[in-house]
């Protein structure tokens, strides 16, 4: 298979372009400088170049709390963007598969969401990302839409890094302890796209790191994991005053008889941790 990725500078599409290329496609990578996606004549020029066989379209504003003043440009992204990218590729007749997130959701359930349950989002990045679903879905029959959670990786800012850096400067750290989800590493998330992206399983699918924890939970098994004798503290979300609200429950399941199960997400952390102890490793003389 030909799949062209979007959004190949940042985390997620670097991991989709590399998983693509491991199981023998043709994978071309296009960060946001080679193509804005909502440049609709540049997108349509892309597609067309390129006729890739689907695209994974990894281009998004991530920025939560921003959205909530810049909603308008959130919007451009993760919504109109999203739907020039599946319009252009239903044209060549390529499949679309679009990166979603469990901030579709109010938090109000008491058990995971399933694909079927209603979304509900209350912040604008979740909003941005309803929209993007539903522009891609009703552009592009052949398309897959992947709600998924708290991403970390290699090659971007993550939550990891900022208790590691806060970690080593100072003894404590005040964590949120009650908003609940499952930590996501690109790596194992990337394999899934890719395998999706070979499947004809059209719709939405849910796919994120095994199990769950709290942000609390999260950092003290980051230090754990990294030797780091630092106190974590359990704050509540108001305690923050953050622009953007978060849903407190957003652990994501699967009613599908198929579903893609990921590791753990401890497993994939400790991944990530492996992989950037190597890579901080000095080269041999």
């Amino acid at each position: 298979m030909r799949i062209l990725v979007t959004g190949a500078g940042g985390m997620l599409g670097r991991d989709v372009v590399e998983g693509a290329s491991l199981r023998g496609h043709e994978a071309i990578g296009l960060a946001r400088e080679e193509l804005d996606v909502t440049d609709g004549p540049r997108v349509d020029a892309a597609v067309t170049r390129f006729e890739p066989d689907a695209v994974v379209n990894c281009a998004a504003w991530t920025d939560v709390d921003g959205a909530e003043s810049r909603e308008r440009e959130a919007m451009a992204v993760n919504d109109t963007g999203a739907g020039l990218l599946a319009v252009a590729a239903g044209v060549v007749g390529a499949k679309i598969v679009y990166p979603s997130t469990d901030y579709v959701f109010d938090g109000a359930k008491a058990e995971p969401y399933v694909e079927s349950d209603g979304p509900s989002p209350i912040s604008a990045y979740g909003r941005s990302k309803l929209a993007g679903e539903t522009a891609v879905a009703v552009a592009n029959s052949r398309h897959l839409i992947v709600r998924t959670s708290w991403l970390f990786g290699t090659g971007g800012p993550n939550f990891i890094e900022t208790m590691l850096r806060v970690g080593s400067e100072q003894p404590e750290v005040l964590v949120v302890s009650d908003q609940v989800g499952s930590p996501t590493y690109t790596r194992h998330l990337a394999e899934a796209l890719v395998l999706l992206a070979e499947s004809d399983d059209y719709g939405i699918h849910h796919v994120a790191g095994g199990g769950y924890c709290s942000w609390f939970e999260y950092a003290q098994e980051i230090f754990d994991q990294a030797g780091l004798e630092t106190r974590v503290m359990a704050a509540r979300t108001e305690m923050l005053d953050r622009p953007a609200r978060r849903p407190a429950y957003s652990v994501l399941g699967s009613e599908r008889p198929n579903a893609l199960v990921l590791p753990q997400w401890r497993a994939g952390l400790a991944q990530y941790m492996a992989e950037r102890e190597q890579s901080a490793a000095p080269e041999p003389a």
